[in-house]
């Protein structure tokens, strides 16, 4: 047996005795004696007799350790052409010392506070603040519409609302404060007061309940760090594309604590005083997960990066930060190093930066599609590592484990369940699926610890979206299959499965056999309505930068090329070419948008889509080739 395979066992078959000796990790304020036990809709709960502070753990604990002087963050941001490095001690300081500011503002243990800022230092800082005083932050994307900032602040009912004066980008200046002002006024639920950190590039109007963080934080007394149940909330992240009532991932302390810092080792091989770099923002679970807590909790340094892979100013930004701050390990999504790609196909901007100290490239956010890892995998002489996890789950369910064994990659795979998670997949009967067969991703009760909590202020909704469908299990939401020896391939949604004339065919495979044709930088393949055959796929592809060719030739050359690789019964007989797709901000294309328009309904227009015009452009491109019934698809108000 493997050292992978005799951990992973261990792990699910006593999964008390694994977690209880992992929860050794973290600096305990009263250690656990209950390592497991579960809620009255039999959903797992860990370490519920244990105490603690995340703030604590990350911060003060290294403190006392001696890194007081190690850099806890390095700020980049060639938006504002600013650089800062903070110490864990000054780190340490600046929270409690804002930890004070929002004691003052009345904000006690169990208070919720909505974060509404960018990739900025002071967002770290806000969120451990507000674990330091045992409040339970809410952070929202910088730049959310008015309207959806509303929408969870009346679901969170903050008694404060901390935001930045402005975003910053290369060619514009986003505003914050009239944004918050108007989801304030938008919100049935008032918060008390408005912390607001003036930037220089734009400096906000304040009202009578509005207050300039730099003079709260200067007349505020250093707050101590306040103990909690590791089962209580950490915070709630509002999943992106909610619409109606959004829906509020609960993230509780203490097993989330140990999760990470297990997974900083296990999964990332990262040790004390190393460099981490994940390129996301601190709105998605990414960020909360790998910029914010799990490196400081194992005394690494993180890199908060306020930019873009590309034209900030170029498409070799990633590499100038790992050469500038000696990365060891760095974090991304497919989709960065499409835009890389698209941009400078034979990467000759990585010829001028030295990452000798890359030691492993990880991937995540959506599938990494096999032509993109391939690229990346000549490109670069470090492990391209493919893994696959959601916000719900707040960190990986299935990877490549360089920090307990490395194993072979496979294009396509997120390789293996990490452990703790007891990964199965089943077929519509509920039964398990043999090898190569495709069916639900599932993962099989308990769930380990740093996994949702619930949804919050909704426990039915919890248990109805994700526990109900396979009782005993937790629903993944997504499709794919196990292959012979064990590996993983998830296929994407299992909304992205299309029923092509009583045959069910995965687009994520089309999508692998168009992509990796010479001309295509990025793609997507949906699946609309057909009254012959039930479903067609269709077929949107962005050209590489510098592409020149015939796009009816290319488009032909794409059709050619699904019949030859998945056969005539896939129906592939529609392509565009398009200048953009339409995405959320972590990158994500939105299909089930997309096959909306297609299929001639109407569609709202989401909070979190990074580029409106995308979507107009490809409804436009829809309605001049006459796809599907796009020409009656119209926004609604």
């Amino acid at each position: 047996m493997s050292r992978y395979q005799a951990i992973f066992q261990q792990s699910v078959e006593h999964p008390e005795t694994f977690w209880a000796e992992q929860a050794q990790r973290i600096p305990w304020f009263t250690p656990p004696r209950t390592i497991l036990s579960y809620d009255d809709q039999h959903h797992a709960r860990w370490f519920s007799d244990g105490e603690m502070n995340l703030c604590y753990a990350a911060l003060d604990y290294h403190v006392e350790q001696g890194r007081g002087d190690q850099a806890a963050i390095f700020w980049d941001s060639p938006a504002t052409q600013s650089k800062q490095t903070i110490s864990y001690l000054q780190m340490r300081d600046r929270v409690a010392y804002f930890a004070g500011a929002l004691a003052q503002l009345g904000v006690e243990k169990g208070d919720r506070v909505i974060i509404y800022m960018p990739m900025i230092p002071e967002a770290l800082i806000a969120m451990y603040a507000c674990a330091r005083l045992g409040a339970v932050h809410s952070v929202v994307f910088g730049g959310f519409a008015p309207h959806e900032l509303a929408a969870r602040i009346e679901d969170a009912q903050p008694k404060v609302v901390v935001a930045a004066s402005c975003g910053v980008e290369l060619d514009k200046v986003l505003p914050y404060k009239p944004m918050v002002d108007q989801a304030v006024e938008l919100s049935a639920h008032k918060p008390d007061a408005c912390v607001v950190y003036q930037r220089n590039a734009h400096r906000a109007e304040l009202g009578a309940n509005d207050h300039d963080w730099a003079d709260l934080v200067a007349k505020a007394p250093f707050a101590d760090c306040v103990p909690v149940k590791a089962t209580d909330p950490l915070y709630v992240l509002y999943t992106s594309g909610t619409t109606g009532k959004p829906k509020g991932v609960v993230r509780d302390t203490g097993g989330y604590a140990v999760a990470l810092a297990y997974s900083m080792e296990a999964i990332y091989a990262m040790a004390p005083g190393d460099v981490f770099f994940t390129a996301s923002d601190v709105g998605w679970v990414v960020g909360h997960s790998y910029i914010v807590y799990a490196p400081l909790l194992v005394g690494c340094t993180t890199v908060v990066y306020e930019g873009k892979p590309v034209k900030t100013p170029d498409a070799g930004s990633f590499w100038r930060l790992i050469e500038e701050y000696r990365v060891k390990s760095f974090f991304t999504a497919p989709t960065a190093f499409r835009a890389i790609k698209k941009e400078d196909p034979d990467a000759s901007l990585l010829s001028k930066y030295d990452i000798s100290s890359l030691k492993h490239l990880y991937v995540a956010g959506e599938r990494l599609d096999p032509p993109t890892f391939h690229w990346l995998d000549d490109l670069l002489d470090v492990p391209v590592i493919d893994h696959w996890w959601q916000t719900e789950t707040g960190w990986p369910i299935a990877a490549n484990l360089p920090g307990i064994e490395p194993m072979p990659t496979k294009a396509g795979s997120a390789t293996y369940p990490v452990p703790g998670f007891n990964v199965q997949v089943l077929n519509r009967d509920g039964e398990q699926a043999q090898p190569m067969e495709q069916g639900s991703v599932v993962i099989k009760q308990p769930m380990p610890p740093g996994c949702l909590a619930g949804v919050w202020r909704d426990p039915q909704r919890f248990h109805a979206a994700y526990m109900a469908a396979f009782p005993g299990y937790y629903l993944t939401g997504d499709g794919g299959y196990f292959d012979d020896q064990g590996y993983l391939f998830i296929m994407g949604r299992t909304d992205d499965v299309i029923n092509v004339a009583g045959h069910r065919l995965s687009t994520g495979e089309m999508e692998e056999v168009v992509g990796a044709h010479p001309a295509v930088a990025e793609c997507a393949v949906i699946g609309i309505h057909d009254n012959l055959k039930g479903q067609l796929p269709l077929g949107l592809v962005i050209p590489k930068d510098g592409f020149d060719g015939d796009e009816a030739a290319l488009e032909a050359e794409l059709i050619a090329r699904v019949r030859e690789y998945i056969g005539a019964i896939a129906c592939f007989k529609q392509v565009l070419v398009v200048d953009r797709l339409p995405k959320t901000r972590s990158g994500k294309i939105l299909r089930k948008l997309l096959r909306n328009i297609a299929d001639g309904k109407e569609f709202a227009i989401p909070s979190t889509i990074d580029d409106p015009t995308s979507l107009a452009d490809v409804h436009a491109a829809m309605r001049e080739r006459s796809v599907g019934a796009a020409e009656d698809a119209t926004p609604l108000d």
